[in-house]
């Protein structure tokens, strides 16, 4: 209920959460959407819990891939969380007021639950009429989904279930595409424990063409400057087509709207000065590497 949503952040502290799992050693700028609304809704006075996925990442999600995953060792997995964590780390105040980040890992409650405990206190509460109505399951029905990339949807229902017991979290940010796996957990919270909790989407995003951001599509922009580097990344912006070049900014910078719409005149008026994708890069990588990196890659930027 989108009105409930909107007063009980309007009124109060509200406790959220996003999870990212460990499926490479670095997050990338699909990625950077979630936390912004993250550090958005910290510097509006809510309390963000950073869930990075030690148990689910072990799992795989089945969300829109073609294909089942290939698992990864446990200390493949484990090495991925502690790099996670600590990029995480850098976008969100983990040292400051009552509202300060809280990290999580789910490795924590699902490493004791036992098999059996599970199907009777979680798998209890989901028919598999439900969980095959899921657009997620849907679309790999056809191509064959594993009984371990099935129950990941109750995986994470069961994230949300805890976070909410052990921290009060009442809501939970995610890409569109976790549709499927957030209401999962808003229905477990109904059914075992009659709480009513609510679910944010954010927009995959997609450039002018309908090319999404992401590394299945190989064509990942890391956030780990090993990766990427700061002026791979300032060059990645300083691309961007003039169609998305504002629209961009309004979701990957913390500018102000009235700002944004500011320069959006300025970039109308004259779009060959790319006002605004100077902007965005300069936002964008000064946000993820620091001010130094930025100006370092400006620097290269106009030697070349």
């Amino acid at each position: 209920d989108e009105d409930a949503l909107r007063k009980a952040l309007a009124e109060g502290n509200v406790s959220f959460y996003s999870g990212y799992d460990p499926t490479a050693d670095s997050l990338h700028l699909g990625h950077l959407v979630p936390i912004l609304v993250m550090k958005h809704l910290q510097l509006a006075g809510h309390k963000p819990y950073a869930l990075v996925g030690g148990a689910t990442g072990l799992i795989g999600d089945p969300s829109f891939k073609d294909t089942e995953r290939s698992l990864q060792t446990k200390d493949t997995v484990e090495g991925w969380v502690r790099s996670i964590q600590a990029q995480v780390s850098r976008f969100l105040d983990f040292e400051n007021g009552d509202n300060k980040a809280e990290m999580v890992n789910n490795y924590d409650w699902f490493s004791d639950i036992s098999f059996i405990d599970f199907l009777r206190d979680v798998g209890k509460y989901f028919t598999v009429n439900y969980m095959m109505s899921k657009e997620s399951v849907k679309k790999r029905i056809e191509t064959g989904i594993s009984y371990t990339e099935f129950a990941y949807q109750i995986m994470q229902g069961y994230d949300f279930f805890e976070l909410n017991r052990q921290y009060g979290v009442t809501l939970q940010i995610g890409g569109s595409d976790q549709w499927g796996n957030m209401t999962a957990g808003t229905e477990l919270l109904r059914r075992k424990a009659d709480k009513t909790a609510h679910v944010i989407t954010v927009p995959l995003i997609t450039d002018a063409t309908g090319k999404k951001f992401g590394k299945s599509e190989g064509n990942a922009v890391w956030l780990n400057a090993d990766k990427t580097s700061p002026y791979e990344m300032y060059q990645f912006w300083m691309n961007v087509m003039d169609a998305d070049a504002v629209r961009f900014l309004k979701i990957f910078t913390l500018l102000p709207l009235d700002e944004i719409e500011e320069i959006g005149k300025q970039f109308e008026a004259a779009p060959h000065e790319r006002l605004a994708q100077k902007i965005l890069a300069r936002e964008v990588v000064t946000f993820v590497h620091g001010e130094k990196a930025y100006k370092e890659a400006l620097n290269i930027t106009e030697q070349l």
